[in-house]
């Protein structure tokens, strides 16, 4: 299989930032809500600058904040929790939109499918979360059973408290893209370099 796209979530470190750029990351996520405990200051997004994609994490701010900060941070996205709806997606633009779903909401795959599609113009990624609700980062692993019989026409990301011990049954389900966070840390929003390099090893090995 290819590699998946590799997106590090919950950048609050400048030598974080350096190390994922250097391990190959894709794209760089920094949480916008005040009450993660991986929440950053604008200014300080505003200068990460390394060549990678940036991506705004936003749980119940309006659009006009959100749009805002992706202006003043020089965001290329922004990851949507909190049940933003159709029109509030496509008022950020279709394009710049990674929308959060979490499977484990659903009294069934069909509901989740039917969601996923009512969706589909107006996102141009999704993020399939573990949990209910929120800004991510619990470090719950995903029920991978539920997405082993799905297909998804919209490029995702698989997000969970992804770690060196569940990559590969993770890597099974063939992602697109998957999202890493809690299960690289060493604490809320300290990457864990030992960590960090194993996923991307044997990421390495897909290529």
């Amino acid at each position: 299989m290819a590699r998946p796209v590799v997106k590090v979530c919950g950048m609050t470190r400048m030598q974080d930032v350096e190390l994922c750029v250097e391990l190959g990351a894709d794209l760089l996520g920094f949480i916008f809500h005040p009450k993660s405990p991986r929440n950053v200051d604008p200014d300080f997004v505003a200068s990460v600058k390394t060549g990678v994609t940036k991506v705004g994490v936003f749980v119940n701010q309006s659009a006009t904040e959100i749009n805002e900060i992706m202006e003043r941070c020089g965001l290329h996205a922004a990851q949507l929790h909190g049940g933003q709806d159709v029109d509030f997606c496509e008022s950020i633009g279709p394009d710049r939109v990674i929308r959060v779903f979490w499977p484990s909401t659903y009294t069934s795959t069909h509901a989740l499918i039917r969601d996923l599609d009512n969706y589909a113009e107006v996102c141009g990624h999704f993020l399939l979360d573990a949990g209910s609700t929120g800004q991510g980062g619990t470090g719950q692993t995903i029920d991978f059973s539920v997405l082993q019989h799905i297909e998804i026409q919209t490029p995702w990301f698989l997000a969970g408290g992804l770690n060196p011990q569940n990559l590969d049954s993770a890597l099974a389900l063939n992602p697109p893209g998957l999202d890493i966070n809690s299960g690289v840390e060493s604490g809320p929003g300290i990457k864990d370099e030992t960590r960090l390099r194993a996923i991307f090893d044997r990421l390495a090995q897909l290529d």
